[in-house]
């Protein structure tokens, strides 16, 4: 039976390879650029696009199961789909990589001129991925929606200025999210490609306890055993600085806005026990996820620098 893994050089795409060729799994990997990804035992590298239809029918030559990242296309011309292909193809069950936003109670709509950036961002979410949950449920195969939280690796976005400074940027230090570990949404994603029982949910997925931004620089200091500082902007700052990083405008006012509600607001999204629940095991801590990529943060190595 083999398996596919779209987004398969992404962050949790190549931890649900390597998961399932450890559970003895043969893997088909579908990435845009295969020359790129290194020849692995039990994984079968080839090259797939969501926007490049000629390219589905090698992807998806007897595949049972799919991975589904969720960029694949969901108004193409009806029947012409990639879930369509695959089904046809004779894939049985897909595991779709979905988000929080999804079971979002909410009627905003995205083009609604009154309500705000953040409440615009929300509902696009929702819909982008809901959107593509229901053409997994309408095809005909089983399913499961797995559903993370904002993501750790987002922390990613800091590495060059700790890499080179030392320090830390950014609004609302005090903001806290359950940030959950791509590596727990890939455990949660391989149960329910390899067990029956998830058939038919949808798991919202997080971290085990809201961590502060500051708590985050923190933790990254520790794993990388350097401090690392954090110099809180006002809005007005951050806002400017996103805006020269290459931001665009409406991105920089839904980040202000949900980072002012995680301190000031409602809460959006509390931790979940769905990680405990599905494995037995508590889901990994910030801290955990701060060691798995200290290298990240820590400088890289000068040309002819010893060690």
């Amino acid at each position: 039976m083999t398996i596919l893994v779209t987004g398969a050089s992404g962050n949790t795409g190549r931890q649900v390879v390597d998961r399932l060729v450890a559970a003895g799994r043969p893997v088909r990997a579908m990435t845009r650029r295969p020359s790129a990804a290194p020849p692995r035992t039990g994984v079968e590298t080839v090259e797939g696009d969501f926007t490049r239809p000629e390219t589905w029918p090698a992807v998806l030559a007897g595949v049972e199961r799919v991975y589904l990242f969720p960029f694949v296309e969901v108004d193409s011309e009806p029947g012409a789909g990639f879930v369509d292909l695959a089904v046809r193809a004779g894939v049985r069950r897909f595991v779709v990589h979905s988000a929080a936003a999804a079971d979002f109670d909410s009627d905003d709509a995205p083009d609604d001129p009154d309500i705000s950036a953040l409440r615009r961002h929300l509902a696009e979410e929702r819909l982008a991925h809901r959107a593509v949950e229901r053409l997994v449920e309408a095809s005909g195969a089983q399913w499961t929606h797995v559903r993370p939280g904002l993501l750790a690796v987002g922390a990613l976005d800091w590495a060059g200025r700790i890499r080179d400074e030392r320090v830390v940027r950014a609004p609302y230090a005090a903001a806290a999210f359950p940030w959950v570990h791509e590596a727990d949404i890939a455990d949660v994603a391989v149960a329910a490609l390899l067990d029956d029982a998830h058939v038919g949910a949808a798991y919202t997925l997080t971290g085990p306890a809201k961590v502060s931004r500051a708590e985050q620089v923190a933790a990254i200091g520790a794993a990388i055993g350097t401090p690392v500082g954090f110099e809180e902007l006002t809005p007005e700052q951050a806002r400017t600085q996103w805006l020269d990083d290459g931001y665009d405008r409406q991105t920089a006012e839904w980040l202000i806005e949900l980072l002012a509600a995680a301190v000031d607001g409602p809460d959006l999204l509390p931790p979940t026990d769905t990680y405990q629940r599905i494995t037995g095991r508590p889901p990994r801590t910030f801290a955990q996820w701060a060691l798995d990529h200290a290298t990240d943060f820590r400088p890289l190595a000068r040309t002819g620098e010893a060690g």
